[in-house]
């Protein structure tokens, strides 16, 4: 199932054998089969595209989070204010893969009917790759757009700032394409997302120069200013250090984050930064229905033939030295999921090596028992 990749310190996991041992894992630590199947599919699924940061390295975390009753099996939205055009729905911290989709779901519902819908999601338990849910609106034929919050996760500073104040406060956009390479912009607002500073704890790296300062507001590369000491056995915690993670884009991306803060947060009611260990998300999502758009363009195609024509526009794009292609967002992860679902993607030792003992603590092995 694992190969050591030559030259590295990483595995080689093919990704049908990672989700189907990720599902047994969490059916036996209290998930249904569609429950833990929706969690492992999205986890494999982002380690898949090259999102590691939001893959299969948070299984010990999710398991974590279940046993501390910071997160629950068999919760589902509930729906708070429910009118023709707008849903706010409550996770009841159920797991964000469940819940992210049934928030995906009545937003196509609602702009089915009315072209355009608005969807507030409150308390829910991590909701993964944020392109995931972009990638099924468009995928059914919508646009959607969806700003994320991250409630008493404080580990972005501001920018000029020393101290940490918003989360990774993700925003990520979807546009549907004719050829089904659909565009998907999803980024956290920080400089990396936390996940890639655990990725590098795990493999022993040192960070980015600029992805992260100390207590003084100093660049550092060490990722245990973000975690802190971390005793063996245990699961790194991002709020155990004293430094934080920078916004991107300066002023630009530190006030893009304050956005994401006040929409996926203030407006839905999901909360901003507090002192609670329990965290979670809140998502605000608008949807557009992409055939209502397609009104004809003056002395041109339909909307959505303008939108193909742009887009591969952009592609034909002469590459400058050094780069192979232009790539638009979408493109990077559909490349590297046809590469590593048939190669297998790399995985560090140590990250391997928690998910078989978080497996081994529940009596469930990596080999399936019908293979």
């Amino acid at each position: 199932m694992a190969q050591q990749q030559a030259g590295s310190d990483n595995l080689m996991i093919m990704p049908d054998h990672a989700e189907d041992f990720i599902t047994r894992i969490f059916q036996a630590a209290g998930a249904d089969l569609a429950e833990a199947s929706a969690i492992a599919g999205n986890l494999v699924g982002a380690s898949a595209r090259g999102h590691d940061s939001h893959g299969i390295v948070r299984v010990p975390r999710y398991l974590e989070a279940a046993e501390r009753g910071h997160v629950f099996f068999d919760r589902h939205v509930s729906r708070v204010i429910d009118n023709d055009a707008f849903v706010l729905l409550d996770g009841q911290h159920g797991f964000g893969q469940v819940l992210g989709r049934e928030a995906v779901e009545a937003g196509l519902e609602k702009a089915e009917k009315q072209s355009v819908a608005l969807v507030g999601l409150r308390h829910a338990g991590h909701l993964g790759r944020i392109g995931a849910w972009a990638e099924l609106a468009a995928d059914a034929g919508f646009v959607s757009i969806h700003f994320v919050n991250v409630r008493n996760s404080l580990l972005v500073a501001p920018f000029g700032g020393a101290g940490r104040r918003m989360s990774t406060a993700p925003v990520t956009i979807g546009v549907p394409c004719l050829d089904g390479q659909h565009f998907i912009l999803d980024f956290a607002t920080s400089r990396v997302a936390e996940g890639k500073a655990l990725m590098a704890l795990k493999s022993g790296k040192p960070m980015p120069g600029d992805d992260l300062v100390d207590a003084n507001g100093a660049l550092t590369r060490d990722p245990h200013a973000l975690y802190g000491e971390v005793p063996p056995g245990t699961v790194p915690n991002p709020r155990g250090g004293s430094g934080a993670l920078v916004a991107m884009g300066e002023h630009k991306g530190s006030g893009l984050a304050l956005a994401c803060e006040l929409l996926a947060g203030a407006l839905t009611g999901s909360g901003n930064g507090g002192p609670e260990d329990r965290i979670w998300n809140g998502m605000l999502s608008v949807y557009m229905k992409a055939d209502a758009l397609n009104s004809p363009v003056e002395n041109g195609p339909g909307t959505a033939q303008a939108v193909q024509d742009y887009v591969d526009f952009v592609r034909a794009c002469p590459p400058a030295d050094g780069h192979e292609a232009v790539l638009v967002p979408g493109d990077p992860e559909r490349r590297r999921f046809a590469e590593r679902t048939e190669n297998g993607m790399p995985v560090p030792v140590e990250v391997w090596q928690n998910i078989v003992d978080a497996g081994a603590a529940l009596n469930i092995s990596p080999q399936s028992p019908s293979a």
